[in-house]
């Protein structure tokens, strides 16, 4: 911070305030990210500005963009954020980086998720196949209820097991 002519609680209120408004920037690095980041906290620590360790540590990972969200999760559940700092929550994103920026090229190529996940369900043709593989005699079956739970014992099938079945109709939907 250069502005020598703010009083030093203008100077506070403009460096909590940068603080508040920090957001990630489109098409910035992990690395430039960090650094615009330690700036103002570096900024903050030469006006003696106290700011708790968690609040600076969930600013950080909260501000990064959605293709961090996967290892952000799981910085939290890993990591404490009390008593981590800055630099020890960046080294350990940064191994993650190119996975990161791997989610982020393709959201951008499909940017809507549901599209995406028909887009792959369609060109998957294992459960077709699996569908062509069964034969025909198996389209009607006569089942007891009691002998269709897996886990029913041989003496409760003789047991609970009446004259009449029900029929159980599998049907065999086109996809062609």
């Amino acid at each position: 911070m250069q502005d020598t002519s703010l009083t030093k609680q203008e100077r506070e209120c403009k460096l909590y305030d940068e603080f508040d408004k920090f957001t990630y920037k489109k098409g910035e690095t992990l690395h430039e990210y960090y650094l615009r980041f330690t700036l103002l906290l570096n900024d903050m620590n030469i006006y003696k500005m106290p700011l708790e360790q968690f609040q600076v540590n969930t600013k950080f990972l909260n501000t990064l963009p959605d293709e961090w969200s996967k290892f952000v999760t799981d910085v939290k559940l890993v990591k404490d954020l009390h008593t981590t700092n800055v630099d020890q929550l960046h080294a350990h994103l940064q191994q993650h980086e190119r996975h990161a920026n791997e989610v982020r090229l393709m959201h951008e190529r499909n940017p809507d998720p549901l599209a995406l996940v028909a887009s792959h369900q369609l060109t998957q043709p294992a459960y077709q196949s699996h569908l062509h593989t069964h034969p025909q005699s198996l389209s009607q079956l006569h089942v007891s209820p009691y002998q269709s739970s897996q886990f029913v014992t041989p003496y409760q099938t003789q047991q609970f097991t009446t004259n009449q079945s029900t029929p159980l109709l599998l049907l065999n939907p086109s996809y062609e």
